[in-house]
């Protein structure tokens, strides 16, 4: 069995040679045709777009993305030509929570905010936000959550605790709104430019806007002109329209601008590349036994030294470090993204 991977997808040679008789490792953006032809299997993320124009006359059967998004999969032209799929759904969900987390503490760190007197609506409650969640509840945040196909799906369900509310309440009521749904461009609940210039006009605490989702679930254009018009206090964005040519004078009025590595810990990598591994292994009914663990990271305060939740949080992961360097080098957005330094989610000792 011959399968191709994008060469960016960490931690996963050793059980790759596991299951395949030959591996090949290409940059996401450059797989062609040309390349898996005779592979059996793709191991791929959101930079390669699998579409009739890559697969055609190929012998793939199977692609697994290392991503909770699939957007970039042609979904209709893989039916039509018998090649099934896997995503890796909550895969990198806590590490997105961590970086909210860590965005709030240093907006109470830098800008005076008090999060316990604060609201937050999360738009999408699936996987990342229902860890999002989880992550901001030792801040002391009030939350609201908005996600109508979840509502609908739970509505008569007596087990069913959670409240939900209308993206108008969230407009209405919330002094930061974060954006964690997939992007839809059709049916019943669209989510493409969710946030619009219409969005915006009808802001009500001129919020903070943090978007870790898809980059076009905002309008960026519109965004843009609501940073310059008063409408938002600041924006938080990790997830860009056009990546990787983004809007760069948005990204200089950010306050924090990222290159889309929100879910970018080692452990939510390591996540996503055992359930692609897993995912391949299920489909050729291959059985091996796969680890697939990130490397150590240990704890850089002192012997006898107790830190606070806060101070830990933000020496697990501090966001502006990320910031900076696409602040400076936007360029380099791809190999900033592509060339990710260690982060963890917690210190092995």
């Amino acid at each position: 069995m011959k399968i191709v991977i994008d060469d960016k997808i960490p931690y996963i040679q050793e059980a790759a040679s596991l299951i395949a008789d030959e591996v090949v490792y290409i940059k996401g953006s450059d797989i062609q045709n040309d390349d898996i032809r005779d592979a059996d299997a793709l191991i791929i993320r959101t930079r390669t777009r699998c579409d009739e124009s890559l697969l055609k006359n190929s012998k793939v059967k199977f692609i697994a993305t290392a991503t909770i998004g699939y957007d970039h999969l042609d979904t209709d032209y893989l039916e039509k030509a018998g090649i099934q799929w896997s995503n890796c759904p909550g895969c990198n969900a806590k590490s997105v929570g961590q970086y909210v987390q860590a965005s709030l503490l240093l907006l109470e760190k830098e800008k005076g905010y008090q999060l316990n007197q604060l609201k937050i609506g999360l738009v999408g409650a699936g996987h990342v936000g229902t860890a999002v969640q989880a992550a901001l509840s030792p801040l002391g945040v009030t939350v609201l959550l908005n996600d109508p196909p979840k509502m609908q799906s739970m509505a008569g369900h007596k087990e069913n605790t959670t409240t939900y509310c209308s993206l108008q309440d969230i407009m209405e009521q919330c002094d930061i709104i974060s954006f964690h749904t997939p992007l839809i461009r059709n049916g019943q609940w669209p989510t493409y430019h969710l946030a619009d210039k219409k969005f915006f006009a009808n802001l009500k605490q001129r919020p903070v806007i943090i978007n870790t989702s898809r980059g076009e679930v905002v309008d960026n254009t519109a965004l843009l002109e609501a940073i310059n018009e008063g409408q938002i206090r600041e924006a938080i964005i990790d997830t860009w329209e056009n990546e990787p040519d983004i809007n760069l004078e948005l990204l200089k009025k950010t306050y924090i601008g990222t290159p889309h590595i929100a879910g970018y810990s080692a452990d939510g990598k390591a996540n996503a590349s055992r359930m692609a591994i897993e995912a391949v292994c299920n489909f050729f009914k291959i059985k091996v036994n796969i680890s697939i663990n990130p490397p150590s990271l240990t704890s850089p305060f002192k012997a006898g030294y107790t830190p606070t939740p806060k101070e830990l949080a933000l020496s697990l992961y501090n966001p502006y470090r990320d910031s900076e360097l696409l602040k400076q080098h936007p360029e380099h957005f791809e190999e900033l993204r592509g060339n990710y330094p260690l982060r963890r989610e917690q210190y092995d000792d």
